[in-house]
């Protein structure tokens, strides 16, 4: 069969992560690959009265279509709660409802990128972001990341390099792969940069909430003067995955230009899914939820780092985040992550090597470990595993 698919299709491939989910579907692998919350803490019992309660109380107005925007109540609660929290201060006309963050990811695309169009995002970044990105065929433009986030000296010569940069994509608590955290005097900086050279910042924060001591930090968007950082935000790692409950918080010039991309898109996002989501934040006190989550992630973190230092080579390097889901292993020089996940999967265990999460590729001394997913029993006995298959090399 003959096609005529459009060109910018050549620049869409599977993610990898997806792709890697399927083989880790087999019972018998124990995988590190998936950026999965825990399933076992997901409010089943709630979330069955909750949907009683939305059927008694709405009856058919949740089954049929709403606002493009989202339900106004749910905007207002997340100005009110969850955003304060990040410390920004809003309203509810400075959020729009999307399916999860990553529907912001490709809106922010759309709304900016034409073709060549030069982005700056962090080495390494999201990889669901450079699939989203990809598809509007932009030319990445990478900043290293350093102990305590993006390069901003770095950043600045590119800035002032390369007058033509649509916007920059960071992603500043406990990074998706590197688990790094942006210290507060460099988001205080990309604001002033931002500014200085009339460039959007995107902030993607889908684990700002899961910090594992104290307070959320401070949002880039908290710094923000000017109006130039959108903030895209979630309830998928602090809540339930499955409802795609998301959202955008951004100047309302910039916000009206997204609403028109969701109008285009798929109208709105769910109803029903929305007004579970109000009545569970009216009704139960996710605050206690998201404690209950940090505790659990927390252990699971020190006991990954601690099977790394029991199990694996000494000259294999790794970050040890303060929030989120991930850490992320620095191999010696002679070793790639392709061919030592070639060996592990024979073993039955599953990561993500680091390739995919560098937008101009070229880097196989990396891997990423999810540690969220696992009891910590099941993830000792897959670490030892993998241990075991580092020392071969």
């Amino acid at each position: 069969m003959e096609l005529n698919f459009a060109t910018r299709t050549k620049s869409m491939k599977a993610s990898e992560i997806r792709e890697l989910l399927k083989l880790a579907e087999n019972p018998n692998i124990i995988s590190f690959s998936g950026g999965f919350p825990a399933p076992e803490f997901f409010p089943t019992e709630e979330l069955k009265k909750i949907t009683n309660l939305v059927l008694d109380k709405y009856s058919s107005v949740s089954l049929q279509y709403g606002a493009s925007e989202g339900y106004t109540p749910l905007r207002q609660v997340i100005a009110k709660e969850r955003m304060s929290k990040v410390n920004v201060d809003c309203s509810g006309d400075n959020i729009l409802i999307t399916s999860g963050s990553q529907q912001g990811l490709d809106f922010t695309a759309k709304i900016f990128i034409n073709k060549g169009d030069k982005i700056v995002v962090e080495r390494p970044t999201y990889l669901g972001a450079v699939t989203a990105f990809k598809a509007y065929e932009p030319e990445f433009v990478e900043v290293d990341t350093e102990e305590d986030g993006m390069n901003v000296v770095q950043l600045e010569e590119v800035l002032k390099n390369n007058k033509d940069i649509k916007f920059i994509y960071t992603i500043p608590d406990f990074q998706n792969p590197s688990g790094i955290t942006m210290s507060l005097k460099k988001r205080k900086q990309l604001c002033i940069l931002s500014e200085k050279y009339k460039v959007i910042i995107l902030e993607d924060s889908p684990y700002g909430e899961l910090i594992y001591e104290g307070k959320c930090l401070p949002s880039i968007k908290s710094f923000d003067k000017a109006g130039y950082v959108i903030y895209l935000g979630t309830f998928s790692k602090i809540f339930c995955p499955g409802l795609r409950i998301g959202w955008i918080c951004a100047d309302e010039a910039i916000l009206n230009k997204f609403l028109l991309c969701k109008q285009g898109a798929d109208l709105q996002v769910s109803t029903f899914n929305q007004l579970i989501t109000y009545e569970y934040l009216n009704n139960y006190d996710i605050d206690s939820h998201i404690e209950k989550l940090r505790n659990v992630y927390k252990s699971r973190k020190e006991n990954m780092i601690e099977c790394t230092k029991r199990y694996f080579p000494s000259n294999i390097k790794y970050t040890t985040p303060i929030g989120g889901l991930f850490i992320w292993l620095e191999l010696p020089e002679h070793l790639n992550s392709r061919e030592i996940f070639k060996v592990a999967l024979e073993n039955g265990i599953a990561f993500v090597p680091g390739d995919p999460f560098y937008a101009l590729g070229g880097d196989f001394r990396h891997l990423r470990l999810n540690y969220s997913c696992m009891d910590e029993a099941k993830a000792e006995k897959g670490m030892k595993k993998l241990g075991e298959v580092l020392k071969r090399f």
